[in-house]
């Protein structure tokens, strides 16, 4: 199928499928998974977020770019999603905090977007054939090859088997004392004694480190591959796992071990996303990769501790099979879009994790009472 004259982008799927569009952003090629998120808002969020890499996103709100973008809202140093692809072309922002546009920023960062897709069709096909593996050329020119791109696609590995923390942690250890946005602040920092907390830096969202930080934590971030002895040298009070990309199999030959080595203290640890999945893993459970996983900012959870409900977002692809959960370990948040699992406990000891993203908060802030959890534990250690 040739190209229609003014088409400058083109999303090659393994299967032979191709949407053409308009190219924005970087120029080039790009091949990884395509997955679809449901957020209507939060786009530079979710494309900073280190959890997406290895991933192009279809974004089923078609006003993507709108609001324009700001440094405040990255969530890591470096680029993390693959590419883009939106169904209208992205339009100059509008809003009183907008430094910049989407078109110039991505590709300033060196991501790849596709705009004049029909969305509907691609998220349709994602839900019924599972998350496939793409190839996404944005050239001016118009010129592509089609079957290379189609060949790229499909020689593609895939996300199963493949440790991407280790390329999305941070390089050495640091520290983090800013507190979540707040009007008309913005970012303030923490300046009072808190509970010491060590954060392994899986692919960390700096909204989580905030909302550590509001809860009252002193965070010193540490690389994915740390391990026990460098966790424990710093006498934490608790210890932070957090989320990122790729599959957790494949993570945790590195992090379980950690992990196993830090649950033989006597201390609160916390997890989120891959993090769970980490912990789910060190207490002897197995996970699994999803057919299309999980990406958007209106999921429903439930908390089987409490019969409450909460809209969450979530990113990911791979899931905890609850089946496996030893005794012990108990299921504390199912999803009420199809009942995978969501939360976990250890009973009678301050351990926890949850699927989901707390520090994003689309209820708005339906789960930051975890955060809030997390500090109890601590301090019901130190008073104890």
């Amino acid at each position: 199928m040739p190209a229609p004259q003014n088409a400058t982008a083109c999303l090659a799927l393994a299967d032979g499928t191709l949407f053409y569009g308009q190219g924005f952003g970087a120029t080039g090629e790009t091949v990884a998974e395509l997955v679809f998120n449901t957020a209507m808002t939060g786009y530079q969020e979710i494309m900073t977020d280190p959890s997406y890499a290895g991933q192009v996103v279809t974004f089923t709100f078609p006003h993507i770019g709108n609001t324009g973008v700001t440094a405040e809202d990255d969530e890591t140093g470096t680029p993390a999603a693959a590419g883009m692809v939106v169904k209208w072309d992205p339009t100059e922002p509008s809003n009183w905090r907008a430094t910049g546009e989407l078109r110039g920023w991505l590709a300033k960062i060196g991501r790849i977007g596709i705009g004049g897709i029909d969305t509907r069709r691609l998220t349709r096909a994602i839900r019924q054939q599972g998350a496939p593996h793409v190839a996404l050329a944005h050239d001016p020119s118009g010129k592509f090859d089609i079957e290379a791109l189609v060949a790229k696609a499909r020689g593609w590995k895939g996300l199963v088997g493949l440790d991407l923390a280790k390329d999305v942690t941070c390089a050495q250890s640091y520290t983090w004392n800013e507190k979540r946005w707040a009007w008309p602040e913005g970012y303030a920092p923490r300046t009072a004694p808190g509970f010491k907390v060590v954060a392994v830096d899986y692919g960390a969202k700096r909204n989580i480190l905030r909302c550590l930080a509001s809860a009252g934590c002193d965070v010193t971030v540490l690389p994915a591959t740390a391990t026990a002895e460098d966790v424990l040298a710093l006498n934490p009070e608790g210890v932070f796992l957090s989320n990122g990309p790729g599959d957790p199999a494949a993570t945790g030959e590195y992090a379980v071990p950690m992990i196993k080595g830090v649950l033989e203290r006597d201390l609160p640890l916390f997890g989120i996303c891959l993090g769970h999945q980490m912990l789910a893993l060190a207490l002897g459970a197995q996970t699994r990769k999803m057919s299309h996983g999980h990406h958007g900012a209106n999921h429903p959870v439930k908390d089987l501790t409490t019969g409450k409900v909460e809209i969450t977002s979530m990113n990911h692809g791979f899931t905890v099979d609850a089946d496996t959960l030893p005794k012990g370990v108990s299921e504390t948040h199912v999803s009420l879009f199809d009942g995978t699992n969501c939360g976990i406990a250890v009973d009678g000891r301050p351990v926890f994790s949850v699927q989901y993203h707390p520090e994003a908060s689309p209820g708005p802030q339906d789960s930051y009472y975890l955060f809030e959890r997390f500090s109890a534990a601590m301090k019901a250690r130190r008073a104890a």
